[in-house]
């Protein structure tokens, strides 16, 4: 009897044993979990801990959509009325939109975040880059004066453009341009002397003429920009130099609407020369150089490698030509 008893009370403690070992497990997988909770909850405030330190004087990214589809971003500081005064006005290229900048309107930000606002056009985007460069710069210079009119506060302005904004961006100018006759004109050409935004003034008085808009002209930066277009001399690297692609390319070039017309020069009608041709000059009703001359920097970039659209050379070129342009004569 003695032995049954306590056969009979081994058992239950077996059974005890094996429940209480479950349970431990059971406690730590819960611990484990908890544990793993806290670490990314932990792993998650040092990121935003880090993203905040990293931006330290970046105050509240903000971005306003106007009707005509284009974007403002501007730095916003908590308790702070923001009163930018340098407009910062971005163009895209072909079948772009104002996407494309988002990017580099942040970087901007970033780095001059209390007195830039940047404002990504949109006006001409997607399948309205085909409507040609007059077209677009019309449709620019209107935008550019609806956001000067929403902003008050600005008072200098800078344009930059990529690839056919470029071009865009250039007729706009002209459009927006207007003389300042209070100060006299100069032969020089070049960069003043300025910073990064132009926002220090370096340059001898006088030397500044006209405005934009009503503003104060300051960088106008272009990169990848076909300004002599892209007719012959091997100007579209696709087409390997081959004269025989060139020609055609210039006889379709209507599929890309009056856009493809201006960058292939076959838009010449009535003894007018091609519209880029017209460009490199200062016409009755668009001073295009005067224009282009008022800004304080003009910078054009361009890959000196691995641009399978745009040559470096015709860039350099353009450039050469405005230096000789400017110096020779008065603007």
């Amino acid at each position: 009897m003695a032995d049954m008893e306590g056969d009979c009370r081994g058992v239950p403690e077996k059974e005890v044993d094996v429940a209480e070992e479950i349970k431990v497990r059971e406690d730590n997988i819960t611990s484990n979990k908890i544990l793993n909770q806290q670490e990314k909850k932990k792993k998650m405030k040092t990121k935003k801990n880090r993203r905040s330190l990293s931006f330290p004087r970046f105050g509240c990214l903000r971005t306003k959509s106007h009707e005509n589809g284009g974007v403002d971003m501007e730095v916003q500081f908590q308790g702070e009325r923001n009163n930018p005064t340098h407009l910062v006005i971005m163009v895209n290229g072909i079948i772009g939109s104002a996407q494309n900048w988002r990017f580099a309107a942040k970087q901007l930000l970033k780095k001059y975040p209390e007195n830039v606002i940047v404002h990504c056009s949109e006006r001409n985007s997607s399948t309205l880059t085909f409507d040609g460069v007059d077209v677009m710069g019309d449709r620019l210079a209107e935008e550019v004066k609806h956001v000067i009119s929403c902003h008050p506060s600005v008072q200098k302005i800078s344009f930059v453009g990529h690839s056919l904004g470029g071009l865009v961006a250039r007729y706009a100018i002209a459009r927006l341009y207007e003389q300042d006759l209070t100060q006299e004109t100069s032969q020089t050409n070049g960069d003043c002397g300025t910073d990064h935004l132009g926002d220090k003034d370096l340059c001898p008085e006088g030397q500044l003429k006209g405005k934009i808009a009503g503003l104060e002209p300051m960088n106008f930066i272009t990169f990848a920009s076909p300004h002599l277009g892209s007719l012959w001399h091997k100007q579209v690297p696709l087409f390997r130099g081959s004269r025989a692609l060139e020609k055609f390319a210039a006889r379709i070039s209507w599929l890309l609407g009056r856009t493809g017309k201006h960058l292939f020069l076959t838009d010449g009608k009535d003894g007018k020369p091609p519209l880029l041709l017209r460009m490199v000059n200062d016409c009755e009703d668009l001073k295009f150089i005067s224009a282009l001359g008022s800004f304080r920097r003009r910078v054009a970039y361009a890959n000196a490698r691995f641009d399978r659209i745009l040559l470096l050379y015709q860039l350099i070129l353009h450039l050469c030509f405005l230096c000789i342009t400017n110096s020779s004569r008065k603007i």
